[in-house]
This record gives structure tokens, C-alpha cells and sequence, in this order.
């Protein structure tokens, strides 16, 4: 079964449908390849998979263990190359991770590497440098 349907609206923007849950999403070229850039561009589409992708898989192993990320957060920054073709040469990914107790040096090295094996990290080309940033923090109880 396909995961998506795509169709292409003009002025550069695509409707793209993911068929189990009817979720719609818009892409825009960006503003420095003639689109609006008005909506996520494809490469901002792939660069924002890493940092939700890592995200995931770390909250499935945390989950496992009964740990909270709960508030964490991830921003991600795409740099494209300077020369043809274009093409995404780095991936940033800033992980503001919020637990509710204090974690060991080990469980969040346990961590760091759960978030570089995750699918989409795998996936992208080799020649894309990929950099992972954490800091973590201990949610203030309310």
C-alpha cells in the first residue's frame, strides 16, 4: 500500500497526503530556488525527519525504561551546498532534552546513541554530515 499521495498545486507547491491517517502537508520551494517559500521545501521536509525521527526512538526507549522527555525539544538547521548540484550538505540537530530527575553520564551517552541509529539518520546519503547536539535539562516540578 502506498504511504503517500502527492499532487503538485502550481507555483511550485505540492499537497502532499499521508493515506493511513489523511494527515496534509504543503511544500514551497525556497525563496533562493524561485518559490515563495511559504511552507516547508522538501529538504526541510528531510532535515526535520532526522531531529523527529531521533526524537522518536529515543522516547520509545525511554518509554521502555519509564523515563519522561516530555517538553523536550529539537531545532533543526539545514545547510545546502554553495555549488551545484544543490544538494543538503549538513544537518544540525539541537536536542533541549527535559527529564524529570537528574540522568547519569551513562544513560545519556545510552541515548546520544539511540538517536544516531535512528531510521532516517541511516537513511541519508553518507556525504550529508550530520551533528547532534544535546543539553540536558531537569524540569522544575510545578
Amino acid at each position: 500500500m502506498p504511504t503517500s499521495k502527492i499532487t503538485y498545486l502550481g507555483e511550485l507547491r505540492n499537497q502532499a497526503t499521508h493515506l493511513q491517517s489523511g494527515t496534509e502537508i504543503i511544500t514551497d520551494a525556497p525563496t533562493d530556488n524561485h518559490g515563495k517559500g511559504e511552507a516547508f521545501s522538501p529538504t526541510d521536509l528531510t532535515a526535520t525527519s532526522l531531529g523527529a525521527c531521533a526524537m522518536t526512538v529515543m522516547g520509545i526507549a525511554a518509554r521502555r525504561e519509564e523515563i519522561d522527555f516530555t517538553g523536550s525539544g529539537v531545532e533543526v538547521t539545514k545547510v545546502m551546498s554553495a555549488e551545484l548540484p544543490r544538494r543538503i550538505v549538513k544537518i544540525e540537530v539541537n536536542f533541549t532534552m527535559q527529564t524529570p530527575q537528574e540522568l547519569s553520564e551513562e544513560v545519556k551517552q545510552k541515548y546520544i546513541r539511540i538517536a544516531h541509529t535512528c531510521p532516517v539518520a541511516h537513511s541519508l546519503h553518507p556525504d550529508i554530515e550530520q551533528v547532534f547536539n544535546f543539553n540536558w535539562l531537569v524540569a522544575e516540578a510545578v
